[in-house]
């Protein structure tokens, strides 16, 4: 019998998980309504129990992705760089990918920004949505004390944070700040000097260094794929929790707002990034589409670029056939420095928030959204519902009123729209290094 593909077998997980989160959130509702006491928490204890199982499996598969981020972002990185032969090949090549980085960026935040001035999720008939605002603070005040508290602590970051980009790039434990904070900025940093240093040492002592930081790099891509042999199962864990914790009233009464940030996401991923491969890397877009489908599906999952780096790179390098040259330093760059639909998510959520409060933007206010998203999004981690901090940072220096409520409200839908845009992010770095590839006269498979 011929075994299912991959990507078909995550994506028959993410189904399972769905229909298993369903079937429970309708048995638990049941019993909430039952006159049979016992029967009632009997169930609803069963219930939390399975799922607190599900939610330690999915928890399992995450950190095990993330315990290889920090050998395989260093490995592949400085040896990738020691192969460009030195400041001059990285320079060309950094410019290049930059360049791209901020272009595609740039091309979701106009996205997301032309959508949400044309569909006005926040509004009615021109006027704010007061059922909306309703619905928002409705949904504030029945916060749990874990998302208010979140919400505080990101509220006290203030515009300087961001400014000064180059603190992250320069920290004082390398490993310390990857792996706690999930800042890969200074690890980048740290192993593009060490291997443009290792690139000056006599042919001697440089050989047989480079040696061992690439037999390590395969070392790394090994356990990359004996843990993706897991992900169908992890997965499942993952996105149990996550759609029985989705109730059906927010979405109601955000579901316009859903739409427009999904929407907006979709012409991004659908559109622009085909056009991007087409025109600048005169690629087969489907094709790499197809190359991309189990880091698209891992990503959706994990909404988080940084635990789906591995198997991005896996996938750019084995289907689309990028070289480890380029894939090594675009995509780990990409997974810090370019966030696409972050960036989109970020301008939506504020005009939205701002429409619903009734606070007027004009095209200055909404241009300097635009440049800060663009720049926030850079210094946002990789990792599950990060941009929280963001959009709060935005929504406080615009001078929106009740910002900490809206956002609060907001986290009831964020998950699902955190794993929509992290598979935008994690597409966005790959269609770079496809382009990168071909502008540097790669033959790819795409």
């Amino acid at each position: 019998m011929k075994k299912l593909a991959p990507h078909w077998q995550i994506l028959l997980a993410l189904i399972l998980a769905t229909l298993t989160a369903v079937i429970f959130r309708s048995l638990s509702d049941a019993s909430g309504v039952s006159s049979v006491e016992g029967v009632s928490s009997g169930v609803t204890v069963i219930i939390a129990n399975v799922i607190g199982v599900f939610d330690f499996i999915g928890k399992l598969f995450i950190r095990a992705l993330q315990m290889i981020i920090v050998p395989l972002v260093v490995s592949s990185l400085i040896s990738g760089i020691a192969s460009l032969g030195g400041v001059k090949g990285f320079g060309k090549l950094g410019l290049k990918t930059i360049g791209l980085y901020m272009s595609t960026s740039l091309a979701a935040v106009v996205v997301g920004l032309v959508l949400v001035n044309t569909i006005q999720p926040g509004l009615t008939n021109g006027e704010a949505n007061m059922e909306i605002r309703a619905a928002l603070q409705e949904q504030a005040d029945g916060a749990s004390a874990a998302q208010v508290e979140k919400v505080a602590i990101a509220g006290e970051r203030k515009a300087t944070d961001y400014a000064d980009l180059f603190k992250k790039m320069i920290p004082t434990n390398v490993i310390g700040s990857a792996t706690d904070n999930g800042q890969l900025l200074g690890l980048i940093f740290f192993s593009i000097l060490f291997a443009i240093a290792m690139t000056k040492l006599p042919a001697d002592q440089m050989k047989p260094l480079y040696g061992t930081v690439q037999a390590l790099n395969d070392v790394m891509i090994k356990l990359t794929q004996w843990i993706m042999l897991l992900a169908p199962i992890g997965v499942f864990g993952l996105m149990v929790p996550t759609v029985f914790k989705s109730g059906p009233e927010i979405f109601i009464s955000l579901g316009k707002y859903f739409l427009t940030v999904l929407l907006a996401l979709a012409i991004h991923l659908f559109v622009i990034m085909p056009l991007f491969l087409r025109f600048v890397g005169k690629v087969n877009p489907w094709a790499h589409f197809r190359s991309m489908r189990m880091a698209l599906l891992t990503a959706f999952s994990t909404a988080s670029s940084s635990a789906t780096l591995p198997e991005t790179m896996q996938c750019v390098q084995k289907n689309s056939g990028v070289s480890k040259r380029v894939s090594s330093f675009t995509l780990p760059l990409g997974a810090t420095v370019n966030m696409d639909g972050t960036a989109l998510y970020e301008c939506v959520a504020v005009l939205f928030v701002a429409q619903v409060m009734g606070f007027e933007m004009s095209v200055a206010a909404q241009f300097a959204v635009v440049i800060t998203a663009l720049l926030t999004s850079i210094g946002v981690a990789g990792i599950p519902s990060a941009s929280l901090v963001a959009i709060l940072l935005i929504l406080n220096s615009s001078g929106i009123p009740n910002a900490e409520m809206a956002v609060v409200a907001l986290l009831a839908v964020d998950r699902l729209l955190d794993m929509s845009r992290t598979a935008v992010n994690v597409f966005g770095d790959s269609c770079v290094a496809v382009c990168i590839a071909k502008l540097e006269g790669e033959k790819l498979n795409v």
